[in-house]
Parts: C-alpha cells; sequence; structure tokens
C-alpha cells in the first residue's frame, strides 16, 4: 500500500490501534474522559468502563514541552514540530514501537499518586531490561525497551505522591524504543526488524485487510476505507471473557461487545471474512445461559447478564447466509442449537401466562434504553420483538427443515401465535406496545415502533403501506429519526429520542426492501451512507445537523455504512446505469 493510500483520521474521534490488539493511543482515557495529551490506552481490565490511561505522552525539546501537531492514519500516529517528529507504530498487536528524531519523549504514570490500592508502581527490571510501571488499575504490567538512544528516569521505585517518568531522547541521530503490556515477566525483549520494517509490514496488513473487506469499494463509497479502518483498529485477540478474536463497539469507553451490536459487525465481516463473521456471531453465544439467555455485554473481565438485547440474531443469520450460503454441517448444528435456546427463552421465560407476547423488562432490554415507547411502562410487550421473534422463527423452520430435525412444525406453532399478537398490537394506524401488568398502551411516536417493517413481506398490504407513509414523518435529510423531529418528545442529543442509528436505519432499510419499498429503502441508504460520509462513524447523529454524538468511533455504525455501500454497488452494477435517483423516489415510492 503507497504512503498516500493510507487512511488518514482525526485522533480525536478515532484511537490509533491494530487488528488484535487490546491497546491504543488517544486522548480519550475513561467515560467521556479526555485528557489533552495522547495516552496509552489498556482495555484489559480497568475499574471504568473497561479502558484505562495508563502512560500520558508529551513530545519535549530543551526540557520543555512541545506543541506538537499530531497526524494519524492506519500505519501511524506522528507528533510533528517542523522538521522535528516522534513517530509510533504497531509492531503486530503486543508491541508498540516509538521512534523520534528532533523531539524527546515522556513517558508519564497517568496515576496522581501510589496507594496501597491505586496507582501505579515504577521501577527498572535488570531481568527483563526494561523499565515496568505496574498498574493496580489493570493488574498488569507496561515495559519500556530502550532499542536505540538514552533515557532517563524519574521517580523509579517511589511510594505514594510522586512523579514517575522515563525520558527518551538522542542528542544526534534517531531513538527508538518499545513498549509491551504483560501479566508477571518476559525475556529481555528483541527485535529483528527494522522500526521502516514494521511501517511496511502495518501498511500491507491495513491494505490486506481492507481487500478482503470492502474489495468491492469506488469512488461513490469515500468512506469504506475509514470505516474498514474503524472495525480494523477496534478489534481484539481472544482474551478473558472474550473467546474469539472480536471487534469491540469501540476503543473509546464503549469497549464491549453487546449481545446485538455484535450482529451488525458480523455482517459487515461476512464481505471478506467468512470465518471471522461467524466468529463475531457466535461470541455471546459462548456464555448462553441454562435458560436460552444471552449476554447483556462482554468485555475482557466483564459478563453483565442484568439485561438481554433484541433477537434480531435469526435476521443476522440470514444476512450472513445470504454471504456464506456454504456452511459446514456442525457449525449449522450449533446455530442451529444456540438460535432454538436464545428463542426459547422468549418463549418460556419473558411471556405472560396466559399471554401470546413475549415482553422486554427494561428499555435496555431494546438496546433503545430510553425510547419513548418505554415512557410510561418499563415492562412491556413491544411490536419489534415480536416482529423479531416472527423472523427468528422463520430461520428456525428453515434450517429445521435443512438439519431434518423435524421440528419445524413446533416452531411454525410458535411463530403463528406470535404474528397473531403482533396484529393485535396494531390500532388501525400504528404498532403500539402493551403493558400486561398495567393494561396501558404506550405512545406510537418512537421509529421503535415502525421496526415491523423488518417484517414488511409479512405484513397485510394496507398496514405496510400505512407504515412507510408513518415512516417519512421521521425522515430528515440524514435519514430516520428515531423521534419524529416535530415532536415535543424530540430530543437532539436524547440518545433513542431523536437521534438517528445506524441498526435501526439498516433493519427498516432491509425490511423495505424485502417488503418491495425499494426506492424508499435506496433513499434511507442514500442518506445515511451520506450521513457517515459527512461526519464519521458516531455512536448516534443529531437528526437535523448531521453532527456526530457520544462515541465518534463506533464500530456497529462503521459495519452499517460498509453492508449498505457493498449492496449499493452491486444494485449499481446490476442495474448498468439506470437514471433515477433515489432521492427523487424517496416519496413517489409510497
Amino acid at each position: 500500500m503507497p504512503k498516500n493510500s493510507r487512511v488518514a483520521f482525526d485522533i480525536d474521534h478515532i484511537p490509533f490501534s491494530t487488528r488484535g490488539s487490546w491497546l491504543n493511543l488517544s486522548r480519550v482515557i475513561g467515560l467521556h474522559k479526555s485528557a489533552p495529551d495522547i495516552h496509552l490506552v489498556t482495555h484489559q481490565n480497568g475499574h471504568q468502563n473497561g479502558l484505562t490511561g495508563v502512560l500520558g505522552l508529551t513530545p519535549r525539546r530543551d526540557g520543555g514541552e512541545v506543541d506538537a501537531s499530531i497526524e494519524a492514519n492506519s500505519s501511524m500516529l506522528s507528533w510533528v514540530d517542523g522538521d522535528a517528529r516522534v513517530d509510533a507504530v504497531f509492531d503486530g498487536p503486543e508491541i508498540l514501537r516509538l521512534s523520534g528524531q528532533g523531539l524527546a519523549m515522556r513517558l508519564e504514570d497517568a496515576a496522581a499518586s501510589l496507594t496501597p490500592f491505586t496507582g501505579t508502581f515504577f521501577y527498572y527490571d535488570p531481568a527483563s531490561k526494561g523499565w515496568c510501571f505496574t498498574s493496580y488499575e489493570t493488574g498488569l504490567r507496561y515495559r519500556i525497551t530502550v532499542l536505540k538512544g538514552a533515557l532517563s528516569a524519574v521517580g523509579a521505585e517511589a511510594l505514594g505522591q510522586a512523579k514517575r517518568w522515563v525520558e527518551v531522547s538522542a542528542s544526534n541521530g534517531t531513538w527508538e524504543i518499545a513498549i509491551d503490556e504483560f501479566r508477571t515477566a518476559r525475556e529481555p525483549l528483541v527485535l529483528h526488524t527494522s522500526f521502516e520494517e514494521s511501517i511496511a509490514t502495518a501498511d500491507a496488513t491495513f491494505a490486506g485487510y481492507l481487500d478482503r473487506i470492502a474489495s468491492w469499494r469506488n469512488q461513490e463509497t469515500p468512506a469504506a476505507a475509514l470505516a474498514a479502518y474503524v472495525l480494523f483498529s477496534a478489534t481484539v485477540s481472544p482474551l478473558g471473557f472474550l473467546h474469539r478474536e472480536s471487534v469491540l463497539m469501540s476503543k473509546h469507553w464503549m469497549d464491549k461487545v453487546w449481545s446485538w451490536d455484535h450482529c451488525f459487525n458480523a455482517v459487515a465481516l461476512s464481505s471478506g471474512f467468512a470465518e471471522e463473521a461467524w466468529d463475531q456471531f457466535l461470541a455471546p453465544f459462548d456464555h448462553q445461559t441454562p435458560e436460552g439467555a444471552l449476554p447483556d455485554s462482554i468485555s475482557h473481565s466483564e459478563l453483565l447478564y442484568n439485561y438481554v438485547k433484541p433477537p434480531i440474531h435469526g435476521w443476522a443469520y440470514s444476512k450472513l447466509r445470504e454471504s456464506l450460503p456454504v456452511m459446514d454441517g456442525a457449525l449449522l448444528t450449533e446455530i442451529y442449537g444456540a438460535l432454538s435456546r436464545w428463542t426459547g427463552f422468549w418463549v418460556n421465560h419473558r411471556t405472560s401466562p396466559g399471554r401470546g407476547l413475549p415482553y422486554y423488562q427494561h428499555g435496555n432490554d431494546s438496546g433503545w434504553d430510553n425510547s419513548t415507547t418505554f415512557d410510561k411502562d418499563r415492562l412491556i410487550e413491544s411490536p419489534d420483538l415480536a416482529a423479531f421473534l416472527v423472523y427468528q422463527l422463520d430461520v428456525l423452520i428453515d434450517i429445521a427443515q435443512e438439519l431434518n430435525t423435524g421440528e419445524e412444525g413446533v416452531w411454525r406453532g410458535h411463530r403463528d401465535r406470535i404474528f397473531q399478537g403482533l396484529m393485535g398490537l396494531w390500532d388501525g394506524d400504528a404498532f403500539r406496545a402493551y403493558a400486561p401488568l398495567t393494561g396501558r398502551w404506550s405512545t406510537s411516536t418512537s421509529l421503535l415502533n415502525l421496526l415491523p417493517l423488518l417484517i414488511s413481506d409479512r405484513l397485510p398490504a394496507e398496514i405496510g403501506q400505512t407504515m412507510a407513509v408513518r415512516l417519512t414523518e421521521h425522515l430528515t435529510n440524514w435519514g430516520p429519526a428515531t423521534e419524529p423531529p416535530n415532536s415535543p418528545l424530540y430530543e437532539p442529543d436524547g440518545y433513542w429520542r431523536g437521534p438517528i442509528w445506524a441498526p435501526s436505519t439498516y433493519l427498516i432499510e432491509d425490511g423495505l426492501r424485502r417488503g418491495g419499498y425499494v426506492d424508499l429503502a435506496n433513499g434511507i441508504s442514500t442518506r445515511f451512507r451520506t450521513l457517515c460520509e459527512t461526519s464519521g462513524f458516531a455512536e448516534n447523529f443529531d437528526a437535523l445537523t448531521g453532527e456526530g454524538l457520544r462515541d465518534r468511533a463506533y464500530t456497529w455504525t462503521a459495519s452499517t455504512y460498509l453492508a449498505l455501500a457493498a449492496d449499493a454497488v452491486r444494485r449499481s452494477a446490476e442495474a448498468q446505469g439506470s437514471a433515477a435517483s433515489p432521492d427523487e423516489l424517496l416519496i413517489d415510492a409510497i
């Protein structure tokens, strides 16, 4: 990959990392917390959402700090001050190398002090020949090995409140150090490649990844390379509770795998990484309970079951199967068992006696934490949940027939009952959620209530058409707002009460397409792709301005862009130059 084809990004929005690493460089060091300097950040252990800023990195010259500019791309992060610079590159997932010329670099303990239970102890280890910071917050060691140049140290073996840092420099030529993270002990670090060779390897590694995940990219998909980098850099190797290579939602503070977010990343990976896509899909099922429930979220050292997430896994499986139609029988059997138990959880443990519809216990179960649908009651029979299960039960019927299990009749009975219950949530104008404990009906303004469009091919035509019209009330120049902008409940940065999100956009776009509302689906795809090309891959977006909100390096947003972009390229090739504009057809479609 030539230097000028590296994908550049803003380090304030996207952290610098590499596939497989649990480390990154970023100013983001905690939940909604940023530092003025770049920090070495780890996502192992940690007390605050998993991430911990371990070492602060500050370029220096003549004994003082330098206000260097930061340049970041898929291979290197650089501090630049005139003709002086420091470059950082990942030499594989475990080693970070830094090389400087004309600038020194100070690496300082990010903890304020050392107590019996917090902070970092600093020492020189003669056996491993490195300067080590051992952290209470992460339970790990961070070793600095000098490869070229000179190093000075302050605070070695100090206790309590003290400055702890190393500074590396070279009076002539360049200096170079390597940093690695480990548990207890390692042999002295010996590297057999030059810094320049490490950069070339980093170039080739990302280029290969990009060509596999987005081989279809062209001039009409200008954000494909950056989207690929967001996934590439957020991928971690198997460790802790994550038993497979996994794409975190972010290497900022959202550094977990949530049990529906992962589905969108799996779909994006399926374009070029079959094994990795199935691993991403199955990661939460590694922790499925005897009742069939999936964990709410998984991180390196935390496994939460206090909520679940919506059962979109049948839908995700069908998308993966479109890309990966050839399956090993053992894998198909594993997936069938996992989806059977997951569906059984909703049927057996989340359905009120005497009623046919499963329920959410809280907005968090739906993934739409604070949607207005949950304003009156939290425990509700929600139309989106019913639609997801109808879809998933159709998938189970198909797999049961493929495997010849003889169980398709059982799944068909559950599907028909839940579909009938879903129809009971239609009030003639909209789907509403029902609270079985209070008998109250929810409001219907949230986009959540339109998610049955996912099965629009199953809905009566008049219901589908009515929902398509209602959807236009949510549409802005950037896509479907989660609460209509003219709603009194709309909030510009209200999480699920207004902003545009990737998962709701993709699910609705896919459902519309399946139901024959092709031009409306095309318009939504175009608007969302333009949003990402304009504002990046934030967790969500202001529905009116398109501004990125919250976490700015969110993988399900990047994955949705990649999936929609790949579909658009394919459709364009099939159409062979059709002149119709998706945006011109947006309203005409309904």
